[in-house]
């Protein structure tokens, strides 16, 4: 089977088409035939060298997928010919891939197949930021760093599908603003010509932001932190900025604020049935028409090189998936 592999750290042009044999499936592992493969931030952080804990090369990127599952192993309740979606441990880059069966997702009606790779990364993150670690609760506002993303589109249209919050975005370019005003953000800030704290000062009448999600890091993280309410909360899920931001604790404690740290892999391995607590509440969103993935670009497995740059350069929008 043909799959991608990074030779080496380094720039895009690391990161080869090659072929290998298709894996076989061990006990609770199925063997997907990948109808498109999600691409994330994290994956360009790994190619880089800069991910902690990160794969040492050569070894073959990628952390969802979608697709049709092809083969079981021993003790394995998912079946063959079943339609998924599913967060993998590396290996998502290639035509097939392994996948643990608990960490495999029905896909809905309402999706497509490749569409639905967009699902386990981007839409799990959203939704358990905003609600099952993030706390969101009725009349809060929230505010959504790098809102015309992968995750960002996705927590832009969970949060606006409740009608009792507000919803604020950050995005660079107009059409970015215009792409997150149209999927249901209130407001939107352009944080290159603008200070985002006071702005947000001026939308929220000076009381603050209740929830922020972040994965920029760096002055983004800064900004949203001196725009925080009182007994407000950060949602950190990455750093793409490259700058890994801190805070002080009297900081915190005087306002009562807080700030989480969120991390898919490791919370579906230590908290899975908080994590999948989101699961049938997407399908709702999903079904009701009220959330889609939205896809940006596709790219042939080929040119992963290609898809990288665009993502790591932030000429992108919404999720870009690489089709085998």
């Amino acid at each position: 089977m043909r799959t991608i592999q990074a030779q080496a750290h380094g720039a895009p042009e690391v990161l080869e088409l090659v072929e290998r044999e298709t894996p076989t499936p061990d006990r609770g592992q199925v063997c997907i035939d990948v109808a498109a493969a999600g691409l994330n931030f994290a994956d360009v952080e790994k190619r880089r060298g800069r991910y902690p804990d990160g794969p040492q090369p050569p070894y073959t990127p990628g952390i969802e997928v979608s697709g049709r599952v092809v083969a079981t192993g021993p003790e394995t309740s998912v079946e063959t010919g079943d339609t998924v979606a599913a967060f993998v441990d590396g290996g998502g880059y290639a035509e097939r891939v392994l996948a643990h069966e608990e960490t495999v997702f029905e896909v809905p009606d309402a999706v497509s197949t490749p569409a639905a790779a967009g699902m386990p990364v981007q839409f799990l993150t959203a939704h358990n930021a905003l609600v099952e670690w993030g706390g969101l609760e009725a009349g809060e506002n929230v505010l959504v760093n790098a809102a015309a993303g992968g995750v960002g589109t996705a927590a832009v249209q969970i949060a606006s599908a409740r009608s009792d919050v507000t919803v604020i975005g950050t995005a660079s370019t107009a059409e970015k603003r215009d792409l997150a005003a149209s999927l249901g953000a209130d407001d939107t800030i352009d944080y290159t010509e603008a200070s985002v704290a006071d702005r947000l000062a001026e939308l929220t009448d000076g009381d603050g932001i209740d929830l922020v999600l972040d994965g920029v890091g760096g002055e983004a993280f800064y900004e949203a932190l001196d725009a925080l309410a009182s007994c407000g909360r950060i949602v950190s899920y990455g750093m793409a900025s490259g700058t890994v931001p801190s805070v002080s604790l009297p900081r915190l404690l005087f306002e009562n604020q807080s700030v989480l740290g969120y991390h898919l892999g490791h919370a579906l391995e230590t908290q899975p049935e908080r994590v999948k607590e989101a699961v049938p509440k997407l399908h709702s969103l999903f079904e009701s028409g009220d959330a889609a993935v939205h896809v940006g670009d596709r790219y042939p497995l080929s040119e992963a090189g290609t898809a990288h740059s665009a993502l790591q350069n932030r000429e992108s929008t919404g999720k870009l998936l690489l089709i085998p």
